[in-house]
């Protein structure tokens, strides 16, 4: 989607076309996000059990959770800074980690020659055939493939060209790797059973390690691990800025560290994804322990997007026969692997789902929630109440409220407007102002768009201003705003100064006051259970998500904040008798 990947992405390219696909989207979402949890502790915890090789740090176990715990805490407290000062060190840092991965495999090639077989495909259907726990083993070789999903939402950031320029690099170093962990092994260790306890003695990655490398090893193990989780935590920003512009998560204050395209820090987020790394280092102690979680969450986003990307062929009207071989190969796979991480389930699958169910009830509640208010929302024709707002606006009478007074509606019709508006203007308390604008915010699904349309309803008196804003941009409304006037002024299309004489023939511009309606569930409603408890539900969310006007970034000083009942399906057949005392007969 214009160079930006990631589940989100490809969902916006979909969406209008079948409304269902926002559930594989959103379970996309909520497993990337639960890996956001997994990631780190297990890269961190994995690079630091290292310096159980060397004698000096014999009784490190019980101390290794706690370093771990040390590194996340720094890792997430220096988020807020952003990472344009140390990003210009990441590359380095990974060309010599995955040097030092092809060295150290080159070295041990010569353990035993006989691996080289291992490029053969053949022996692996062969030993997946024959091995009793092949599935269980599957679960294992599945952890290979993880970071594809990180990379795939971090698609904008680093570029497709780069990452397949790169690749070459990276996966021969990886293959080396793993060529010579497996001449070690077979050194080794040849017709060892593997039993828990050893296990614990064999680290096949840090027995490449001479003894005198091991700490250098463990510091660049540990470097790589905090740039991995980085580019994790990073996906995780992105997607959740995504999802608030999608309207399927609640809206939270998003920082901008540094000017980098793509930088951005959530505060609750990171805070959220803190307190999952340390319950799971706490919870699981070990990285071994932490391997069960891990795969499950990848495998689920890979089936979504596959799913995702099924429905953008059938879109870009692709042949259908190749689409379902596309979906025949993919399914085969990623089913295969499923399958073999759930045998996992119960030694630590079941923490990727409880975190992963948990993000999916948040979007799910956030995005049902609009669907049943919008079922009540109100539009009416705004021609037929363009007399009675001119008539206002210069009626002597009434106590001005403001000079230039702003709603925000969600109508995508422009000959529409919301009735709660038109009540807030002629009835609640009506509401004078020389000039009404009407401003809508349509998201789009080209991830950068930022344009604006103005629609001179009745000129120098009613005005509605579209802003078509891509599901990446932020909508800071404020500063969009007030670009808008400066454009209409400077074109002499509106005139802004204020209409008091004294004021006027000073050119003083008048006020701009923002009304933003605020939406309460009320008692008079007769919902279903179902519908009732997700309503509940997303009030409580909403009061801990951002306020409507900071949501929009608007200035504070010039909103006003007005509360109306959300009554949604309206109790019907009150039963209510009257009755007369003696004296009034």
């Amino acid at each position: 989607n214009r160079g930006e990947g990631g589940t989100f992405a490809l969902y916006a390219l979909v969406r209008r076309n079948k409304k269902w696909l926002v559930v594989p989207a959103m379970l996309g979402g909520a497993a990337l996000l639960a890996d956001g949890m997994i990631t780190p502790p297990i890269s961190i915890t994995s690079a630091v059990e290292g310096l159980r090789k060397l004698p000096a740090f014999g009784n490190i176990d019980e101390y290794i959770v706690y370093i771990v715990i040390v590194i996340l805490t720094l890792f997430f407290f220096l988020q807020q800074f952003g990472t344009a000062s140390i990003g210009k060190f990441f590359g380095p840092i990974m060309m010599v980690w995955f040097g030092m991965l092809a060295i150290l495999g080159i070295i041990h090639l010569s353990d035993d020659f006989s691996i080289i077989k291992a490029l053969n495909p053949y022996y692996a259907v062969e030993f997946l055939s024959q091995y009793p726990k092949a599935l269980w083993l599957l679960g294992a070789v599945f952890l290979c493939t993880t970071g594809a999903e990180a990379l795939y939402s971090d698609l904008g950031h680093c570029g497709r060209q780069n990452i397949r320029v790169s690749w070459i690099f990276v996966k021969t170093c990886l293959v080396l790797n793993y060529l010579g962990q497996g001449a070690s092994l077979l050194a080794n260790h040849r017709n060892l059973v593997v039993t828990g306890d050893v296990k614990l003695q064999i680290n096949a990655f840090y027995d490449l390690m001479p003894q005198w490398f091991i700490i250098p090893g463990v510091i660049i193990a540990t470097s790589a691990a905090i740039i991995a989780s980085q580019a994790m935590i990073s996906g995780s920003f992105t997607l959740i800025s995504e999802a608030m512009r999608l309207n399927i998560w609640p809206k939270l204050k998003i920082r901008y560290p540094s000017e980098e395209k793509g930088q951005l820090f959530i505060p609750s987020l990171s805070m959220m994804l803190y307190i999952g790394c340390v319950a799971v280092v706490l919870y699981f102690q070990t990285s071994s322990r932490m391997e069960a979680a891990y795969g499950l969450a990848i495998i689920v986003t890979m089936l979504t997007t596959t799913i995702l990307f099924a429905n953008y062929l059938v879109l870009k009207r692709v042949n259908s026969f190749w689409i379902y071989i596309f979906l025949v190969a993919y399914f085969i796979i990623e089913i295969i692997y499923l399958s073999a991480l759930l045998q996992k389930f119960r030694h630590g699958g079941y923490i990727t789902l409880l975190i992963g169910g948990v993000m999916f009830a948040i979007m799910y509640i956030w995005y049902r929630s609009r669907k049943i208010k919008n079922r009540y929302v109100e539009f009416v024709r705004l021609e037929h109440y363009i007399p009675q707002i001119q008539e206002l606006s210069n009626d002597k009478t009434v106590p001005k409220h403001a000079t230039h007074l702003v709603y925000m509606t969600s109508a995508n019709n422009h000959k529409e407007i919301e009735h709660k508006i038109i009540y807030s203007i002629l009835n609640k308390k009506p509401k004078r102002a020389d000039i009404y604008w009407f401003v809508h915010v349509d998201t789009l699904d080209d991830p950068y768009t930022s344009e604006y349309n103005v629609e001179h309803i009745i000129p120098n008196d009613i005005i509605r201003v579209e802003f078509r804003l891509g599901f990446r941009m932020e909508p800071k409304i404020n500063l969009m705003f007030r670009k808008v006037v400066e454009d209409l002024v400077h074109n002499k299309e509106v005139n802004i100064t204020s209409r008091y004489e004294s004021l006027e023939r000073n050119n003083v511009v008048g006020d701009f006051q923002f009304i933003v309606m605020e939406k309460y569930l009320s008692q008079d409603n007769e919902l279903p259970f179902f519908e009732r408890v997700v309503m509940k539900l997303y009030f409580w969310l909403k009061e801990l998500s951002l306020s409507e006007e900071r949501g929009f970034g608007l200035d504070p000083s010039n909103v006003t904040i007005e509360k109306f009942p959300l009554i949604v399906a309206p109790v019907q057949g009150v039963k209510l008798k009257r009755i007369y005392r003696e004296e009034d007969l």
